[in-house]
């Protein structure tokens, strides 16, 4: 059972094909687990831990890695060029390879996709929380405006695990470092009613399923996580 768990389809494990279903799947029956785990998070009045330092430094620290790491990408890379070395084994497939990464899931597919166009309003919205849209379960067309559905700092938090499969060592202590990463940014986004679980979950399946896809198109064979 476990050799047939661990089988990739796209150099994706089946137990995370599984995983993604069947919590999708509950978030569609079930839809007020997403009300239940933010209402600790909402006193009354407000999301109390809005504003926080460990929130905004998560929240504001997406806006600079991300944009860090491409800018540095690109330099290595042109500098590589240029010198005619090889500095981390940054060469033309690995370029596009991370481009890839950082555009197609965070920004096609979260972003311009699902976020623009799928409606769900956020927790801070919804009069549960104190506002005045209408709260509607994760995957399901909304007609509130919102712009919950899935995270965006999520998914560009999560991205790192671009970078961490691209590691020839240690590669298990960086992917642990990534997901660490994008698991402290997204409770910033929970704990600030930015987003529903759901909205998290949605994002990470989402960002490691194309990841791996892409890492299997550009460079030919598995990954070995």
């Amino acid at each position: 059972m476990i050799q047939i768990l661990n089988k990739n389809y796209f150099n994706v494990k089946l137990y995370m094909w599984i995983s993604f279903l069947v919590l999708s799947i509950i978030f569609i029956i079930f839809p007020q687990i997403d009300i239940s785990i933010s209402k600790p998070f909402y006193d009354g009045t407000s999301f109390y831990l809005k504003g926080s330092t460990f929130e905004r430094f998560f929240y504001n620290s997406v806006k600079v890695l991300l944009p860090a790491f491409t800018v540095g990408t690109i330099g290595i890379y042109i500098y590589n060029r240029i010198k005619k070395t090889n500095i981390l084994n940054l060469n033309t497939k690995v370029l596009i390879y991370i481009l890839l990464v950082l555009s197609v899931a965070p920004g096609l597919i979260v972003n311009a996709t699902l976020k623009d166009h799928w409606g769900r309003a956020r927790p801070v919205q919804i009069k549960e929380f104190g506002g005045n849209k209408t709260f509607t379960p994760a995957f399901i067309l909304s007609d509130q405006k919102g712009h919950s559905f899935s995270s965006g700092h999520t998914s560009a938090a999560f991205a790192f695990i671009g970078f961490a499969l691209l590691a020839t060592k240690r590669r298990t202590f960086w992917m642990s470092l990534a997901i660490s990463y994008g698991i402290l940014v997204s409770i910033a986004r929970l704990i600030a009613g930015g987003h529903f679980f759901s909205d998290i979950i949605t994002s990470f399946f989402i960002v490691w399923i194309v990841t791996h896809m892409l890492y299997k198109l550009i460079f030919k064979k598995d990954s070995t996580l």
